[in-house]
C-alpha cells in the first residue's frame, strides 16, 4: 500500500546542506496501523510529508498503492490524494470562518461526495462525540473538540490511508485516547491503512508496528535514547 524506496530530503539552510532523510527505505501493508517515533529533527516529520505528497523527495520513490507517487505530476498527484488519503495534524488547521460542520464538508466537496448520503458524517461525529458541537466555529470549541473535527474531517471520505502527525500532540490524555481510539477504530473496521507520527511512546503502541527514526535514518528500537529512556 505504501512503499518507499531510498528516500532522500535535504534542507538549505543559509550555506549550509541539512540533510533530513539519508535514504529511508519502507514498506506498509495494506490494513496496517504502523507508528513512526524518534526526537524531533529525527526525519519523521520530513517522511510524512514526502508520503503524503505534500512535499517533494530529492531523490528515490514512493510507491502508494501501486502507483508511482514520485512520477506523476502536480495535478495527478492532488488527484491521487483526495481520493486515497486523509490528513490529520497537530495543528487543526480548521476554516476559522465555517462551523464544524462546515469544515467537514468541505472535504467531502473536495472529493466530489457533496449531495451524497450524509451517513458516514452523522456516524463520525457521534463516535467522535461532536454531534453537538457541529453549528460551532473553531474559536468557540477546545482543542480537543477541534482535533476531533479535524479528524472527522480525515475520515469521513473512508479514505484507504489516514497519515496522522503527532494528532495528540496538543490534547490532554482524554482527548488523545478518544482520537487514538478513532483511529485505531478506523483501521479495524474500515481496513484503513493508518501512519502516525509521534514523540509520544505510549500513543506509539497503539499501531501494529513501531519505526524508529533518528537523523534521517531508520534505526533498531535500541538506538534510539529516547524511546529506550522512555521504558526503563
Amino acid at each position: 500500500m505504501i512503499e518507499a524506496e531510498d528516500v532522500r530530503k535535504t534542507y538549505r539552510i543559509g550555506k549550509v546542506d541539512v540533510p533530513a532523510l539519508r535514504g529511508v527505505s519502507l514498506q506498509i501493508e495494506k490494513g496496517e496501523f504502523v507508528t513512526i517515533v524518534g526526537p524531533s529533527g529525527s526525519g519523521k516529520s520530513t517522511l510524512f510529508y514526502i508520503l503524503g505528497g505534500l512535499t517533494h523527495a530529492d531523490s528515490g520513490r514512493v510507491i502508494i498503492d501501486g502507483v508511482d507517487f514520485t512520477a506523476l505530476s502536480d495535478s495527478a498527484r492532488t488527484r491521487l490524494r483526495r481520493s486515497k488519503i486523509g490528513f490529520v495534524f497537530q495543528k487543526f488547521n480548521l476554516l476559522p470562518t465555517l462551523t464544524a460542520e462546515g469544515n467537514i464538508e468541505i472535504a467531502r466537496d473536495i472529493a466530489g461526495h457533496r449531495g451524497r448520503s450524509a451517513e458516514g458524517v452523522e456516524r463520525i461525529t457521534r463516535l467522535l462525540g461532536i454531534e453537538q458541537r457541529l453549528e460551532h466555529r473553531p474559536s468557540e470549541m477546545s482543542g480537543g473538540e477541534q482535533q476531533r473535527v479535524a479528524l472527522a474531517r480525515a475520515l469521513v471520505n473512508q479514505p484507504a490511508i489516514v497519515l496522522a502527525d503527532e494528532p495528540t500532540g496538543n490534547l490532554d490524555s482524554e482527548n488523545s485516547e478518544i482520537v487514538l481510539q478513532m483511529l485505531r477504530q478506523s483501521n479495524q473496521e474500515l481496513g484503513q491503512t493508518v501512519l502516525m507520527i509521534t514523540h509520544n511512546p505510549e500513543a506509539a503502541t497503539y499501531g501494529d508496528r513501531i519505526i524508529h527514526m533518528r537523523d534521517g535514518s531508520i534505526v533498531p528500537p535500541e538506538k534510539d535514547p529516547q524511546w529506550s529512556h522512555a521504558h526503563d
